[in-house]
């Protein structure tokens, strides 16, 4: 670390929580809602009369225009911390009560238009704004910092859910999007008034990295790659959780005695405490893999436990033919586990480009990489669809993703070995 950054984090060591911590917590716990989106999914094709395959699209195009939108607004970022939170605000408030208003109205463009495109662009602008300011105020703990944002977006799903379906069943559809279009609008103005640089930090335009000069480094690529394959990979079963344990379920004695209202009862209750593990695994994955990459000497570390981890349990599940034979063990082990890798990769991310970029061009680099999640978001769930679709075992068709996994998560590993055998070009350094 340079001297400048002992004496940005040793003078303002008081102040980091207040002025970074809690504004990150306020911007993605609000923004993270994102991933709510099964909750009213449904309800949105019903009462706009349209196929939810058709409605699936506004979540698709959310997470594409998060990833597209910080990758070119990434140094309107860096410069400008404040400017980006109020964006951000904007954008995710009115995208998501333009949401309830093109419900009100029947119409499904507006979906598209509104929970897609601007609050897209509103998720992806504020997924970037605190993360270069948390390194910044913890120059010793970057990783454990990043950690706690990206576990605030990770959690909001398992915050959000409850509320929303309350609010839903107390005030209907509509008005549970403009309740809740006003609070994010406070947390977000919250977040926003109190989100500031460290004392003595000057933007300079000079020694950063430009991204003309950076999609031409083959190291960049070589990371690019890796997090896609893990986005990509996390999707494509979590996409499909949901009826795996459903299926292993039906094949039970327990579960298979049961009537079919009775058996829809008992099958919600444990898809919904599954589920609700799988968020907690998500977001200790966010806070776990970014503080050890901080006790490792090189922030690959983290990714390289994360793909040796995931292979394994696809593996498992290859070995022991637990998805044919309804072993729930090892599913659960895959499942959360997958879940915890899935998270530490977008926590780990950040200061594992810094380690190869620098500090000064974090915002940029980060940005640019988050294009993996935008393309991700398109393929992953495809991915899951094609191979059931055309599993020849259909009565177990979702063992025919297991092996595709585990190959994929080999090439990520094999990426982010390459990753390694390239010095880093500025460690670990704060400006």
């Amino acid at each position: 670390m340079t001297s400048t950054g002992v004496t940005l984090q040793t003078q303002n060591h008081g102040n980091r929580w207040t002025s970074a911590v809690i504004p990150a917590l306020l911007i993605h716990v609000s923004i993270g809602t994102v991933y709510c989106w099964s909750v009213f999914k449904q309800l949105i094709a019903d009462q706009l009369g349209a196929a939810p395959a058709t409605v699936e699209w506004g979540f698709s195009l959310a997470i594409f225009f998060l990833g597209m939108s910080a990758a070119f607004l990434g140094p309107m970022v860096e410069r400008d911390i404040k400017r980006s939170a109020i964006i951000s605000l904007v954008c995710f408030v009115v995208g998501f009560a333009g949401t309830g208003v093109s419900i009100a109205a029947g119409w499904l463009p507006g979906i598209f238009i509104f929970y897609g495109v601007i609050m897209g662009i509103g998720l992806g602008v504020g997924y970037l704004t605190p993360v270069k300011n948390l390194m910044l105020w913890f120059a010793d703990n970057k990783g454990l910092a990043t950690g706690i944002a990206v576990a605030g977006f990770g959690l909001a799903k398992a915050i959000a859910s409850p509320v929303m379906e309350w609010l839903i069943n107390t005030t209907g559809l509509v008005n549970m999007f403009y309740i809740l279009s006003v609070v994010y609008a406070i947390a977000m103005f919250l977040g926003y008034l109190t989100i500031k640089r460290p004392q003595g930090y000057v933007y300079k335009e000079e020694n950063r990295i430009s991204r003309k000069v950076l999609i031409k480094k083959p190291v960049f690529w070589a990371i690019w790659l890796a997090f896609y394959i893990n986005i990509t990979c996390g999707l494509a079963l979590i996409s499909q959780e949901k009826d795996i344990l459903h299926d292993v379920l039906k094949g039970l004695p327990k579960y298979a005695s049961l009537d079919s209202h009775a058996f829809a009862i008992a099958a919600a209750g444990f898809i919904g405490t599954v589920l609700a593990v799988d968020a907690l695994f998500n977001a200790a994955g966010r806070m776990g893999f970014s503080t050890l990459s901080d006790h490792t000497k090189r922030r690959e570390t983290s990714y390289v436990v994360i793909f040796v981890m995931s292979i394994a349990v696809c593996l498992l599940q290859v070995f022991t033919h637990s998805i044919q034979l309804g072993l729930m063990i090892p599913i659960l082990i895959m499942l959360f586990l997958v879940n915890a890798g899935y998270g530490g990769g977008f926590s780990t991310l950040p200061v594992l480009l810094e380690q190869h970029f620098g500090m000064k061009s974090v915002s940029t680099v980060h940005g640019l990489a988050l294009s993996a999640w935008a393309i991700a978001g398109l393929s992953g769930n495809q991915l899951a669809s094609f191979v059931v679709t055309h599993a020849t075992d259909t009565a177990h068709r979702y063992a025919a993703l297991m092996p595709i996994l585990a190959v994929l998560y080999a090439v990520a590993l094999v990426s982010i070995l390459l990753v390694m055998r390239k010095t880093p070009a500025r460690a670990a350094v704060a400006e």
